[in-house]
């Protein structure tokens, strides 16, 4: 019981910080202004980690790789100290399988969550900073969804198969995942 109590609070703390990095990631990507509460917040729970990273790892292009970093070792920590928790039985080798695999997921929900909100949001025409930002962040993409499925009765459905095709690559994810630990 006591190893599940802390698998949960570990996968909230670094889902939370690590989806965090990666939006901070994103949000640089796009040039979307940090100066917005939801930029603000990003900063708080990622400055501590990002900021010492950045001056060993510089921004390629437009990816700030120390954001990208951060979530990694997130990962990678998470998973060290529950296979320490677990009596660290098989390989050590299984740690960053499971820390690349968390990233990945990690990617997912976090988009996934956007679209949700992008949906939500959608549905309620507020005049908020939020929705632009949303907005901004869920237009790429979008996009290519988009040029598949066009306006069906002036409702755009591009949010919901984009989250049917986040679900089917959560799935292979999760066999991909599962097939490599039965090679390791």
């Amino acid at each position: 019981m006591i190893d599940q109590i802390i698998s949960l609070l570990l996968d909230v703390a670094t889902g939370l910080i690590g989806g965090a990095c990666l939006l901070r990631m994103y949000m640089q990507q796009q040039r979307v202004p940090f100066g917005n509460p939801l930029g603000q917040l990003v900063f708080a729970f990622t400055n501590w980690l990002v900021l010492p990273l950045r001056r060993l790892l510089p921004t390629a292009g437009s990816v700030d790789l120390a954001s990208l970093m951060a979530a990694l070792l997130l990962q990678l920590a998470q998973f060290g100290l529950l296979w320490l928790l677990a009596g660290a039985q098989g390989s050590a080798a299984v740690v960053p399988v499971l820390a690349l695999f968390g990233l990945a997921r990690l990617i997912l929900s976090g988009l996934t969550g956007l679209i949700i909100v992008y949906a939500v949001l959608s549905w309620v025409q507020t005049r908020s900073p939020l929705v632009d930002l949303v907005g901004r962040l869920c237009g790429p993409p979008l996009r290519p969804v988009r040029r598949v499925i066009p306006l069906v009765g002036g409702m755009d459905l591009s949010p919901l198969a984009l989250l049917v095709l986040l679900q089917v690559l959560a799935i292979v994810l999760s066999s991909a995942q599962a097939a490599v630990l039965r090679m390791l």
